[in-house]
């Protein structure tokens, strides 16, 4: 039971998000929207900044079960903008909130989950260094981050797939040379080659 009552009060907290910013949502907003009291509410979350994190982290989670495969760049900017597309609203006013730390910071994980699925089912069972595999993920976190930074920035008014995928399109190729390269440098010649 306690589980669910935490569940139908961050449900809540999305949907009076999509309505208005966090500054203008209470506790005594979300209790009155689910119909519990305030004694029920502090017993699951200590306040908004913890609830806003629990948020976060849900969905985090969330893109962690569902894209596990990610086996492109494509899949990649799909995976870490469907939860932002599905509650926009909400989640502009919690970027543009008091708690845009707490987002960025969960941003940043799903971007990190993403960007290292993506390079482990690509390079699969190479022989690529260690180290260079550690330089690849982290340049397609930081790339997927600063993209959606810059997106949520500007309001998300631009169609951010769109723009990543010409960007992928121009790319063609380049990650499967970074493989190579790592593979020369590690004496393994071709890919696949273990």
């Amino acid at each position: 039971m306690a589980s669910l009552t935490r569940r139908v009060i961050m449900d809540s907290v999305i949907k009076l998000l999509d309505e208005r910013p966090l500054n203008r949502i209470s506790v005594k907003d979300i209790v009155e929207d689910c119909g519990i009291n305030r004694n029920t509410f502090y017993y699951h979350f200590a306040g908004l900044p913890e609830l806003v994190e629990a948020i976060m982290k849900d969905e985090v989670d969330g893109v962690m079960r569902s894209y596990h495969g990610v086996l492109s760049l494509e899949e990649c900017i799909e995976a870490v903008t469907r939860h932002c597309a599905e509650h926009r609203r909400a989640i502009l006013h919690i970027y543009n909130s008091d708690n845009r730390d707490i987002y960025e910071r969960y941003l940043l994980e799903t971007c990190g989950y993403v960007a290292q699925a993506f390079v482990d089912n690509l390079a699969g069972d190479m022989a690529i260094l260690p180290d260079d595999r550690v330089v690849i993920t982290q340049s397609y976190k930081c790339e997927l981050f600063g993209h959606i930074v810059d997106w949520l920035d500007k309001g998300m008014r631009y169609d951010l797939k769109q723009r990543f995928l010409r960007l992928c399109q121009l790319r063609m190729g380049m990650t499967e040379e970074m493989f190579r390269r790592s593979l020369e440098a590690a004496g393994h010649g071709q890919p696949g080659t273990p």
